[in-house]
């Protein structure tokens, strides 16, 4: 890999709510003539078929790492959600904002651009407030990351591993996100298990991308469960319809009383009615939780590792930001390059690659698994605002 002194570290802005008016969005990043090269793209393309390995054009890109994205889904809030969590008074309460906080991890992508896909040890290390986050891509074929979160002050924990399998439908492509998240509330003792819902991108008849299907979020301790579907209805041709709509209950899975009801959109507002009292208020606004956010500061540059994100492909992120395709494809190329030949060196020396900071597992049964080696996330040389 190529020594970090020699290339300049880009931070790109957070993914936010997608607005049209919003001429500083990374809708700025999209292809040009969009609806007519994604269907050359995908010409040869089977419907059915996984495109974790398949390599989209620089033009196709957002400038910056799939890992990148997870990361934002953790630590870029308006608001410090996680801290919410962690102060309510009874064991309800911190779930009602678990379950909020849960929404706010899955926010508006744009439709046409994707990220790039992590190479194998790459590593996001970001610090937000007293939040401590660190990915590392810990497989590539199939493709699956780990992410540590902890704030020692509240005394919060965050493990997820999770492998996403995209899949062309002829006109939608979906990602599949398996793997298992927590949550840990450790001055509670709670633990809190959730999954994550697919993204759908259709390309017709009209292109956008939503999130759809179910996830299921359960406290082991207390027994509470939330059922939230994520779904976008459409009229005929595409037209019309519902989008982005969320609806759900909380229970209790002992009983199997229904408590609230859960119901919105997650990309606006969504609502909690109190089945016993008939009281309805907010409990999500994505306004005020996703909007507003700035790019992530640089405190310490020479202590940005090289497996860094926004280090790996640094050259690359700048030439999209600059619309220089000729530069981002050379770069790329880089990129892929360094990869092949990391790959050659150890298979020469018979070596397997070995994750630095998670321990990995596999089997039918669970899946894959993804415990930290160290109890806390070290403070970053990034640090998100």
């Amino acid at each position: 890999m190529v020594d970090k002194k020699e290339r300049k570290i880009v931070v790109s802005k957070p993914q936010q709510l997608a607005k049209e008016s919003d001429s500083d969005s990374e809708e700025a990043y999209k292809a040009p003539n969009l609806l007519q090269r994604l269907l050359s793209l995908f010409k040869n393309v089977r419907p059915g078929s996984d495109l974790t390995s398949f390599q989209l054009p620089p033009q196709f890109n957002l400038p910056k790492s799939q890992l990148q994205c997870y990361g934002e889904s953790v630590y870029c809030t308006a608001s410090d959600m996680l801290s919410i969590c962690n102060r309510g008074q009874s064991p309800l309460d911190r779930f009602i904002s678990v379950v909020s906080w849960c929404i706010s991890a899955n926010t508006s992508r744009i439709f046409g651009v994707a990220p790039y896909n992590p190479i194998l040890g790459e590593t996001h290390h970001v610090s937000k407030g007293n939040l401590n986050v660190l990915l590392e891509q810990v497989s590539h074929h199939p493709p699956v990351t780990a992410l540590h979160a902890t704030d020692q002050k509240e005394n919060i924990e965050i493990i997820w591993c999770q492998r996403p399998v995209p899949k062309f439908y002829g006109t939608s492509v979906e990602a599949q996100v398996h793997g298992k998240r927590e949550l840990k509330l450790l001055n509670h003792g709670e633990t809190y298990e959730m999954n994550c819902p697919h993204l759908l991108f259709r390309i017709l008849p009209i292109p956008g991308a939503d999130w759809v299907g179910t996830v299921d979020i359960r406290c082991l301790e207390t027994g509470l469960v939330a059922e939230l579907t994520y779904k976008s209805s459409h009229s005929f041709l595409g037209l019309g319809g519902n989008h982005k709509v969320i609806k759900g209950k909380i229970l209790d899975s002992s009983s199997l009383k229904v408590l609230y009801e859960i119901d919105g959109h997650w990309d606006r507002i969504v609502k909690l009615k109190d089945r016993k009292n008939g009281k309805v208020r907010v409990i999500y606004d994505a306004t005020e939780v996703i909007s507003g956010l700035k790019a992530p500061i640089l405190k310490d540059e020479e202590c940005v590792w090289p497996t860094e994100s926004v280090h790996v492909w640094s050259e690359l992120s700048q030439a999209i930001m600059n619309k220089d395709w000729e530069k981002a494809r050379e770069e790329k190329q880089v990129v892929e390059g360094e990869k092949r030949e990391l790959v050659r060196e150890r298979e020469s020396k018979d070596e397997n690659w070995i994750p630095k900071h998670f321990v990995v597992s596999y089997s039918k049964e669970v899946g894959w698994n993804c415990s930290p080696i160290h109890q806390c996330v070290s403070a970053a040389p990034i640090i998100a605002l």
